[in-house]
């Protein structure tokens, strides 16, 4: 397709909006993209070929499927909007390898639309709904190579971000834990329509083909990391104990933690993925041996 009749295209996205009447909807956290270079390093970044079936989460009016469709062996959309699904229809009557499905992607089976084969997740995700969406994804262990969002920055900074740095806690070890993160691109926001308040971020998530640690008990190490992080300005031992899903003392806290070769005063942010994994261990087996 012509590029300059594609909806990266502003004056292209603005002619759909008005001959379709459409208005955004504050509540799904619409932001069209209009950029067709920002586009062009999602593509990349997921590394999308004619092999590849993708899955895109929120087509919106169809801006980035089109440079999917025509990247992709094939394309299902999921879009949560009923007033897009008849915009889908127009947009992208040209291409005969994308399906749009109208549902929350958080109600989908994901694994059952590719029935077993390989795929990789792209979207341009609503930033009130990101955290959520990908960790159901990575929970649920959806069987796809990787997911390649547009996201807020701040977000994506969390994601990549190592121990020790203001941006690193529970999000960035849950991330780590499942996928191996890669930046592609910082995006402002006049690439958007209508314009983001914030600047946004395109991030990678290659899928780990096991998680990045063993651990011997996978719900107590999150529970571990939440509580290590929710009141991230205590000591660890402290924050730990302090928190409702957990019923370790402190003094059992600072036991593993001495038990390990840790200070005991240590704070959550100092620790890696892996020695979380180390502490979840010793903690689970100091209360299995009580």
């Amino acid at each position: 397709m012509d590029r300059e009749k594609m909806l990266s295209n502003p004056q292209e996205t603005i002619r759909v909006i008005k001959e379709n009447e459409f208005t955004f909807r504050k509540n799904y956290g619409q932001n069209f993209l209009i950029d067709s270079h920002v586009i062009d390093k999602i593509v990349a970044a997921a590394e999308i070929d004619k092999e590849t079936d993708v899955l895109e989460i929120g087509p919106g009016i169809g801006t980035l499927t089109q440079y999917l469709a025509e990247a992709a062996r094939s394309v299902t959309a999921v879009e949560i909007d009923d007033k897009l699904i008849p915009i889908l229809g127009k947009t992208l009557s040209e291409y005969d390898n994308v399906k749009v499905i109208h549902g929350d992607i958080m109600k989908q089976d994901v694994a059952a639309i590719f029935d077993g084969k390989p795929f990789k997740i792209v979207a341009n995700l609503p930033y009130y709904i990101t955290t959520p969406i990908i960790m159901s994804l990575l929970e649920l262990r959806v069987p796809a190579d990787s997911i390649t969002v547009m996201i807020q920055k701040e977000v994506a900074d969390r994601m990549k971000a190592g121990p020790g740095s203001k941006d690193y806690g529970a999000l960035s070890l849950a991330v780590q834990y499942y996928c191996e993160p890669y930046l592609a691109a910082n995006v402002p926001p006049n690439c958007f329509m209508p314009r983001p308040q914030v600047g946004s971020a395109v991030i990678r998530l290659k899928i780990l083909d096991k998680p990045s640690v063993e651990v011997k008990d996978e719900k107590l190490l999150f529970k571990i990391i939440r509580g290590a992080f929710n009141q991230r300005r205590k000591t660890l031992a402290n924050a730990v104990a302090n928190f409702e899903g957990l019923s370790f003392t402190r003094s059992e806290v600072e036991e593993a933690l001495s038990n390990l070769g840790f200070d005991t005063r240590v704070r959550g942010e100092a620790l890696t993925l892996e020695e979380f994994g180390k502490l979840s261990d010793e903690l689970g087996s100091l209360k299995a041996g009580e």
